[in-house]
């Protein structure tokens, strides 16, 4: 087990999943910001001229980071990580609450509503993300992967 985890494939293949699943959702949410403004406002926890902001800013913070996991540089998957962390508590607090609205994970939702059981999924697949990122820390501080720092792109 412990050599499975620390297989430099491993690490590859994690942080391909990892970034390219930010990726896809940044650009997804870019392609409709009104509608992930609206997601976010059905959260209730900002105003919604901070919600029309935040649909702008988030999903090119989540392009930026994902594609800084997929290409290793340094500090990318600390935001990944922290991003995850703040999704897992806004949904958490949603599920909580008993609130009936689209994730807005992915885009506007095909479906009018997320639904509780959606944002239970969501938890559980941003947890996975996260166990994911910690793999990736793991395997940074047994082994020998360092990553790019932005001064040094081809240097390691």
């Amino acid at each position: 087990m412990n050599r499975l985890l620390s297989a430099s494939s491993l690490y590859f293949v994690l942080r391909l999943v990892i970034g390219g699943v930010f990726v896809a959702a940044g650009a997804l949410k870019l392609a409709d910001p009104a509608a992930f403004a609206m997601a976010i406002d059905g959260y209730g926890l900002v105003s919604w001229s901070t919600a029309k902001l935040l649909s702008h800013a988030l999903p090119v913070l989540e392009i930026v980071s994902g594609l800084g996991v997929i290409l290793d540089v340094r500090g990318a998957l600390a935001l990944i990580a922290v991003q995850l962390l703040v999704f897992l508590g806004v949904v958490g607090w949603a599920v909580h609450l008993g609130l009936d609205v689209d994730c807005g994970c992915f885009g506007p939702s095909a479906q009018p509503g997320g639904g509780s059981g959606d944002l239970k999924e969501t938890l559980v697949r941003d947890g996975a993300l996260l166990a994911g990122c910690l793999v990736l820390y793991w395997r940074r501080w047994v082994g020998t992967g360092r990553p790019r720092s932005l001064l040094h792109p081809f240097r390691r």
